[in-house]
């Protein structure tokens, strides 16, 4: 399928590695031009010229904190200037950390909503207007499953997340007449470095081995095994694309089946 992405600009948040990297490699196959960014200038640079050497696309790599206002409207304000209006863009951020309601101060709580939910407010903001100059965009949130189904020890990802679906959910009917769509993704267990530093807290809560979490966790799937960021990275580069184009206000699971819940 021709997912029509040759040639239009993606944005990708947090993209060093992980689920972020694999959407930018993946839409760069597609031949979009793909803008991203991390906190580590290296890491950056080095997966951008990773993703042009493997794809030959147009790859730029930023620094960025997606817990700064400034630093949100500095990567979009160059992502215009070097590339021209934006069409796709995919929100995420490194989760808050893990950890139970009593362990959590104020600060924790707003660092959360800062990283998370402001994160996810400020980059739509910031590319709305180009989107709306070219008649069409994308966005695509990058969630968790814990917004349908709360994970125990996620608290502070739980309650975020929850809010940046609802926030695409309501901005998917407000912008649908400027034909700009706006869905989320919801990773279930997906094989990253995130995943497995929660293992190692699970793995010392329960006095086990992280490799005996991950098999009690396999073990539990209908598909008994943990998902690849590629195979996520498929399903986002569709919603992202104009292949998608009658989707829009959709929360989709990319979980192995894992979910129980109807809707």
């Amino acid at each position: 399928m021709d997912l029509q992405l040759q040639g239009k600009t993606v944005m990708v948040a947090a993209a060093s590695k992980g689920i972020g990297y694999a959407i930018a490699l993946q839409c760069a196959r597609e031949g979009a031009n793909v803008s991203i960014a991390s906190r580590d200038p290296a890491a950056i640079t080095a997966a951008a010229e990773q993703i042009a050497e493997q794809t030959g696309a147009r790859v730029q790599g930023y620094c960025f904190d997606a817990k700064s206002a400034d630093s949100i409207d500095a990567w979009v304000q160059a992502t215009l200037t070097d590339f021209g209006p934006v069409y796709g863009l995919v929100v995420n951020a490194g989760g808050p950390p893990p950890g139970q309601f009593q362990q959590f101060s104020d600060a924790d709580w707003q660092a959360a909503f800062e990283l998370t939910l402001m994160s996810a407010v400020r980059l739509i903001r910031g590319v709305l207007p180009s989107m709306q100059s070219l008649g069409s965009g994308s966005v695509v949130a990058v969630t968790s499953s814990s917004v349908k189904e709360p994970i125990d020890i996620l608290l502070l990802s739980n309650v975020m997340r929850s809010g940046v679906t609802s926030l695409l959910k309501s901005l998917s009917q407000q912008y649908a007449a400027d034909n700009i769509r706006f869905n989320n993704l919801m990773p279930g267990l997906i094989n990253t470095d995130r995943l497995k530093g929660l293992n190692v807290k699970r793995a010392q809560v329960l006095n086990i081995s992280a490799d005996a979490v991950k098999k009690q966790q396999e073990a539990e799937l209908p598909m008994r095994r943990y998902g690849e960021t590629q195979e996520f990275a498929n399903a986002a580069a569709f919603l992202l694309s104009p292949a998608a184009s009658y989707i829009t206000g959709v929360t989709l699971a990319i979980d192995g089946g894992k979910m129980k819940t109807v809707w």
